[in-house]
């Protein structure tokens, strides 16, 4: 059975998609961007804010769904620089500590409201 999943502590979909989707065990998170749910601003001054906007947004989905971070077992990160890569890992590896998710990280020509990272997840609740 399929089962939508919203919360306010993470950007709404600004598309025809969900946050987040659950399936049985495995939930299914839509890209997230910098978006800062409480002012619907962007947070992109610096790709350490940015990334970290998007990080705190997938925590947060994440709890709503009644999982964590220790639960996501694969993960994606789009980028519009790969000059950026340090940057984003570095930041990224400070919200998974122990045993990190499969993962795959590409630079792609252009993504959503021109932001400079978008990452996806899946995680088991």
């Amino acid at each position: 059975m399929k089962k939508v999943i919203t919360t306010t502590n993470a950007p709404a979909a600004i598309g025809p998609y969900s946050q987040a989707v659950q399936v049985g065990n495995l939930l299914f998170c839509s890209g997230m961007i910098a978006i800062d749910p409480h002012t619907q601003l962007l947070n992109i001054d610096t790709i350490e804010n940015e990334t970290k906007q998007v990080m705190d947004n997938i925590k947060n989905l994440l709890e709503a769904a009644g999982s964590s971070l220790d639960n996501v077992v694969k993960s994606t990160i789009f980028m519009k620089n790969m000059d950026n890569y340090v940057t984003i890992n570095t930041i990224y590896a400070t919200y998974f500590k122990v045993e990190p998710p499969a993962r795959e990280a590409v630079e792609v020509s252009r993504l959503p409201r021109d932001v400079n990272v978008e990452i996806s997840i899946i995680a088991i609740v």
